[in-house]
């Protein structure tokens, strides 16, 4: 697996040494909005740069929803990103509504494009930024967490939706930016999470990430509360350097890190498999300004330049870069950049694409000048072994008679108990109400019903007969949930009083 590469600083070759009888084959995909606009502008300045890239095109977004097909990827595309295991894809279009699937997500998950490497770099001056000295990179879990994806409706109130957390998933990421760190000279890792609250999920990630880390010693390490590192990296974003974070926290950190640095519009992004990549820029397919030649092409350009150097080609990724440097510290910028005083001249797609182009064989003179060098990341995760033991069971229930009284309920519960399994504790939306449950709490038509056992070898028979007890007294069981233990330890969360 190819890692990504950060700017670094040594000597660039000419444009003239750039010539490669070898094509590399990608494959491309235009997408939605001002997607093909900005592909267009990004594949010019490739071309001209002499990348040797054989292009595929495929159709990804809104035209294949259209057509019928939920996952909006035609099927011909998957053979293709098989065959070339490289993707370079502009912002899709997702239909508002039930039914269907994002492609970016449907895409990492099915081809294990597990990490994504988002840098996020200050070009003061030439780029107004409140943080001039802003340069990190933020590393985010792309396949678990909250993207699972996997909702339910419970009852007629209560909606669920399921956070899956892989000790796996956690190791190959964390590694990945381990990894990163030391191959690009970066100094200190931070992780985030939210294991104040979410003790299990996310306080796997954190254990894993305290684990990796003691195999880098030369790193500096620290961990944030996911909402006070939000707020640390807003405003003071050059006290980062890597940042390693769950699915959705590294979504919305990525965003803030790209709009702070300058413009969300220069923001990329690389997802990294072990046999795939994709590269993509961080913005959407801003419809609204779709094919008025307004778009900024350097997101998905920046995304174009790290696919490069995934491809081997470090020189042709310098060559575009200081081009693109060139042109930004010229101020010649696009309309969500341009800023009086600043700027030099404000100008379309078409003509940025243009005028980088036309800096090819540059370097810049106020910005540093650029260089790659291929540092390929392997990852591999630690097989463990645990014991299970199966002690009780929550069983889900949505019940609204009697005016939801907890105490109600619990009666017609402990009808059901057994020798084996009898009720211990009822929860509403995780807060106990029996028993000693507090009158002002709200109660919802949802209820955790848990019943625990006082014998270490429980048979899942016994669950079995547990629900055919309370489905013949009439109660309506939405869902359950075994409670287990792993080398003694609970493996779920523990209820008051517990």
């Amino acid at each position: 697996m190819s890692g990504i590469i950060e700017l670094s600083i040594r000597g660039n070759a000419t444009i003239q040494k750039l010539i490669m009888t070898t094509k590399h084959p990608i494959v491309v995909a235009p997408g939605d909005g001002v997607g093909p606009e900005i592909m267009d502008a990004v594949l010019r300045i490739l071309d001209a740069a002499g990348a040797p890239l054989d292009i595929s095109k495929v159709r990804l977004g809104q035209a294949v929803f259209e057509e019928g097909l939920s996952s909006g990827i035609e099927p011909a595309a998957w053979d293709l990103m098989r065959k070339t295991g490289v993707l370079l894809k502009s912002p899709i279009t997702t239909p508002q509504g039930k039914g269907f699937k994002s492609v970016n997500v449907t895409i990492r998950k099915t081809l294990n494009l597990f990490a994504n490497v988002r840098p996020c770099k200050a070009y003061a001056p030439c780029v107004a930024s409140l943080h001039p000295d802003m340069n990190l990179v933020i590393v985010r879990e792309n396949e678990e967490d909250l993207y699972a994806g996997i909702e339910h409706r419970q009852t007629p109130e209560v909606h669920q939706v399921l956070k899956l957390v892989t000790r796996p998933g956690c190791e190959k990421i964390v590694r990945y930016a381990f990894a990163y760190a030391r191959a690009y000279g970066r100094k200190k890792v931070t992780c985030m999470t939210k294991d104040n609250i979410m003790k299990l999920t996310d306080g796997l990630f954190r254990e894993v990430f305290e684990e990796v880390a003691k195999e880098y010693p030369e790193i500096e390490t620290d961990h944030f509360i996911i909402d006070i590192g939000a707020a640390r990296l807003a405003s003071s974003p050059e006290i980062f350097d890597v940042i390693v974070t769950l699915n959705l926290y590294g979504d919305i950190l990525s965003d803030i890190a790209a709009q702070i640095a300058g413009s969300v519009g220069l923001a990329s992004s690389a997802n990294v498999g072990e046999r795939m990549a994709m590269f993509e820029a961080v913005h959407g397919s801003a419809p609204d300004i779709a094919g008025q030649d307004i778009a900024n092409p350097s997101g998905l350009l920046l995304a174009a330049i790290q696919m490069l150097v995934h491809l081997g080609l470090p020189e042709h990724a310098e060559a575009v870069n200081n081009a693109w440097l060139c042109t930004i510290e010229e101020g010649i910028h696009t309309a969500d950049i341009f800023h009086e005083g600043t700027s030099t001249q404000k100008v379309g797609c078409r003509a940025f694409a243009d005028a980088v182009i036309g800096n090819l064989n540059k370097k810049p003179k106020l910005l540093p000048s650029v260089a790659y060098e291929s540092h390929p990341i392997k990852v591999h995760t630690t097989p463990i072994t645990v014991e299970k033991t199966l002690v009780g069971v929550d069983v889900f229930l949505c019940w609204d008679t009697s005016g939801r009284d907890p105490d109600v309920l619990a009666a017609h519960l402990h009808k059901a108990d057994s020798e084996a399994l009898a009720l211990k504790l009822i929860t509403n939306r995780g807060v106990k109400v029996y028993p000693d449950g507090a009158a002002e709490t709200f109660k919802s038509d949802h209820w955790r019903c848990r019943f625990r056992s006082d014998h270490a070898d429980l048979d899942y028979a016994e669950v079995i007969a547990l629900l055919g007890r309370i489905y013949d007294s009439g109660l309506d069981v939405i869902k359950t949930e075994n409670l287990c233990n792993f080398d003694g330890e609970p493996g779920f969360s523990l209820g008051q009083g517990e």
